[in-house]
């Protein structure tokens, strides 16, 4: 059940948008070793946003996912920032990464929980 949430002050179009959550999509599916059928995506773009008190283009994303552990973190937070370089033209030190993995008791789905 992975929920990535990315929000950008970028600004994109909605074509270039459908095609960075099919992308982005795989790449985290890849990343954690999960069926891509399981993992969500928001892009939120244009968003009013500063990073240490400019706004030239930054992201925040958040990462929630069923069994995260802290050790897969490092490795996630470079494919994720390479991807958001790449992909959005921001730079990895104006990137935030809120990485959990909440218990699978908390987290619901088709009426019930995981």
């Amino acid at each position: 059940m992975p929920y990535l949430n990315i929000q950008t002050n970028q600004e994109l179009g909605k074509e270039e948008q459908k095609n960075m959550l099919t992308d982005v999509s795989a790449t985290v599916a890849n990343a954690l070793g999960k069926p891509e059928s399981y993992v969500m995506v928001a892009l939120q773009t244009g968003i009013p946003m500063t990073f240490a008190g400019e706004t030239a283009p930054a992201a925040y994303l958040q990462l929630k996912s069923l069994g995260l552990q802290e050790s897969q973190t490092a490795a996630l937070s470079s494919t994720l920032c390479q991807w958001v370089e790449e992909n959005l033209g921001v730079s990895s030190d104006r990137v935030y990464i809120e990485f959990s993995g909440p218990p699978r008791k908390m987290w619901g789905w088709q009426g019930g929980t995981f």
